[in-house]
């Protein structure tokens, strides 16, 4: 399975909350200020609400939403969505997966989960109705109450939203639950509209819509990018697996980057989104984009490039991440994982964590073992606080271009962090215990350490070629190396954040992503 689920906590505003009878028809919203509640007592109003609990439309969606009690109200807490998998036989996985993840994310947070509200989210197929949609969803939805049901967390409603209707699976009353359906109101009518928009929650548009910022071109001009990609990778690729030039590409990355960062704060504003990214493409050439894109598949590279992360840099390079992604076309969408990611980290530091989620979820999508991207999906996900991160990217800055500093006699180095205080369990590791020192080889085997190449690409006239510049080294990881120092203060070449296919990379990277819980 590719999907990564993602998660949340309370609503930023307020939590909605209210009386929780036994099909959770009373809900409430809670403005923190002053105290004002709107119930929602149907399923519609249920229905309505989702959008307003993401922060966007979902699509082809499974959504639960936890319900917890407080002074004898419901409300609603940690919230978790899935893409349906295409496949009936993954069904059972997927809502394992997800049920599990909330409630253990809840349970971490102090918040068991007492009841659950689930959607599934899926348009029609060709010839199919919503009806149908529905009906080829029930065993999906059953199966959620199942797994909800094994952890002693009822399922108390369970919506199936298709074609602009919505279909109860837990009521058989004709009267609020005819099995036609029951259409959907207007867009931001509702009364539960009206409080969310004064409370400041905002509803940013379809999850497609959100995604096609991060997706790779699919027009004529994506052909070009390839070509173009093809084209660097001929010298790009042999120098970064020379330890000699690795570390000039590295300072040839860097100072590109900055100069196109430059070139994007420097131009006019547009209207809309679409405008915005449109933009952006015309301000960065095929082979600007080419070098950038296999430049950043050095981890080290990528990490002293996270370093633009706030202030009036952020959005400069967030703007340049999400270009760069959609640059990763045909057979180097792999490669997408490095801008990705760095792209939800500067959306997350700038405190969009929707956008965040997706684009590390989209990360993990091209490369489901990039480390980065899982910490920090991980990290996220838990409600920590990047400032932790943060500070860790700050330190590396300000050392300068020391990458060798606390190297021990036996070529190794350890790594170490300002200690925050907080739990070492808040985030899980695949790799290694948060608590336990992790130690860093200075000098890599640059035949055991290559960048992310695609190993086979198909040419223009549709055959099949071997792309024998572009190789990939089986363990999947990239150059390290060390590098001179800069006038300027930057990221130091310390993999603070992992690399891929490697455990993290330091006690600063797991500390950061675990801490603040």
């Amino acid at each position: 399975m590719t999907n990564h689920s993602e998660t949340t906590g309370p609503a930023e505003n307020g939590d909605i909350t209210g009386p929780v009878p036994d099909r959770a028809d009373r809900t409430s919203y809670d403005n923190p200020g002053d105290e004002p509640q709107v119930t929602l007592r149907t399923p519609a109003e249920l229905a309505d609400a989702l959008p307003y609990l993401l922060g966007y439309r979902p699509e082809d969606s499974i959504v639960l939403v936890a319900l917890r009690d407080r002074d004898g109200r419901g409300r609603f807490g940690g919230r978790a969505r899935l893409g349906i998998p295409a496949k009936e036989e993954d069904w059972p996985s997927a809502a394992g997966q997800l049920v599990n993840g909330l409630v253990t994310g809840s349970e971490r947070r102090g918040v068991r989960p007492e009841q659950m509200v689930a959607y599934l989210c899926q348009e029609p197929c060709p010839g199919e109705s919503g009806r149908q949609v529905m009906e080829r969803l029930r065993p999906l939805a059953q199966k959620l109450r199942i797994e909800c049901g094994s952890l002693d967390v009822p399922v108390v409603e369970a919506l199936c939203i298709s074609d602009g209707r919505f279909w109860s699976y837990c009521c058989d009353d004709e009267t609020c639950c005819p099995s036609e359906g029951v259409p959907m109101g207007l867009p931001g009518t509702s009364v539960l509209a009206a409080a969310a928009t004064y409370a400041g929650i905002q509803v940013r548009g379809s999850l497609r819509e959100l995604r096609a910022r991060l997706q790779p071109w699919e027009h004529s001009a994506a052909l070009d990018q390839e070509a173009a990609l093809d084209s660097a990778g001929l010298t790009i690729v042999s120098r970064l697996l020379d330890d000699a030039r690795r570390a000039d590409v590295a300072e040839e990355t860097l100072a590109l980057t900055e100069r196109v960062m430059a070139r994007l704060a420097d131009a006019p504003p547009a209207s809309g989104t679409a405008a915005q990214d449109l933009r952006d493409d015309r301000l960065l050439g095929h082979d600007e984009a080419a070098a950038l894109i296999l430049g950043l598949q050095d981890r080290t590279t990528r990490d002293r490039a996270a370093a633009w992360m706030e202030g009036d840099e952020a959005g400069p390079a967030l703007r340049l991440w999400r270009a760069l992604a959609r640059r990763c076309v045909g057979p180097y969408r792999e490669h997408a994982a490095a801008p990705l990611t760095l792209a939800g980290w500067v959306a997350w530091s700038a405190g969009d964590e929707l956008e965040a989620r997706e684009a590390l979820a989209m990360a993990l999508g091209a490369d489901p073992d990039y480390l980065f991207a899982r910490l920090l999906h991980q990290a996220c996900n838990e409600g920590l606080d990047p400032e932790s991160v943060r500070r860790c990217l700050r330190a590396e800055r300000a050392e300068g271009g020391r990458t060798e500093a606390g190297a021990s006699g036996d070529g190794t180095t350890e790594d170490s962090a300002p200690d925050d205080g907080g739990p070492k369990e808040g985030v899980p590791q695949d790799e290694e215990p948060a608590d336990r020192p992790v130690r860093r080889a200075t000098g890599e085997d640059p035949n055991a350490v290559r960048p992310r190449l695609a190993r086979r690409r198909r040419s223009r006239s549709g055959t099949v070629t071997d792309g024998t510049a572009r190789r990939r080294a089986s363990d999947g990881t990239r150059p390290g190396g060390t590098r001179p120092g800069r006038t300027r203060p930057r990221a130091s070449g310390k993999e603070a954040m992992g690399g891929h296919g490697t455990r993290p990379g330091d006690a600063c990277s797991e500390k950061s992503a675990t801490a603040g819980e």
